[in-house]
């Protein structure tokens, strides 16, 4: 196979390629169906998981696609649902700033050949999960035309929280490993 191109990184690519779809669904107020498209890429996230795990079809191809195709999705929505005035701004900033920024030392440990483990942490998994969760809301919310301004806020203060949290940490991680060649980031 082609630098590790098997079913789960075939799915994987699928679910990049929706990525323009949901965004022009959003953008065109047309969030039902814009839900459904998350849904689907939720969905493929989970099966092209488990096919790579228990199928032993984990490449390290996958290990670079998955993670690119997850913080793809989410970081485009965010922007997305920020234009379109359903997210405050100061959110949408501080979401893809902490994802630039960990990029950014993970592309200049690279540089400095001091490359780091990716090590994805628990507040980082529930951040992800939280962020994943507000988008869902948001979208089946809008989608099937019900109030929940209660639930948003709630989830807004859950993200913005645990963003600071999981950039905090990877920061700390980073300046240790930088230091001493210890620690993880992703």
């Amino acid at each position: 196979m082609l630098m590790g191109l098997n079913l789960p990184n075939a799915i994987t690519i699928v679910r990049i390629i929706l990525v323009p779809l949901i965004i022009w669904l959003i953008i065109t107020g047309q969030p039902l169906l814009a839900f459904m498209a998350f849904v689907a890429a939720g969905v493929s996230d989970a099966v092209d998981g488990f096919i790579a795990k228990r199928f032993d079809q984990a490449t390290e191809l996958g290990a670079y696609l998955d993670p690119i195709a997850d913080k793809l999705l989410l970081v485009s929505i965010y922007v997305a649902l920020g234009l379109q005035d359903i997210l405050p701004a100061w959110l949408v900033i501080l979401v893809v700033s902490r994802d630039v920024l960990i990029i950014g030392a993970f592309l200049l440990s690279l540089m400095l050949d001091r490359p780091v483990k990716v090590t994805p942490l628990m507040v980082s998994k529930a951040n992800t999960t939280a962020q994943i969760l507000l988008a869902a809301v948001i979208l089946g919310l809008l989608g099937f035309g019900i109030e929940g301004d209660l639930l948003i806020n709630l989830l807004i203060v859950s993200v913005a929280v645990l963003t600071v949290l999981s950039g905090v940490a990877y920061f700390r991680l980073w300046v240790a490993h930088m230091a001493n060649g210890d620690g993880g980031i992703s």
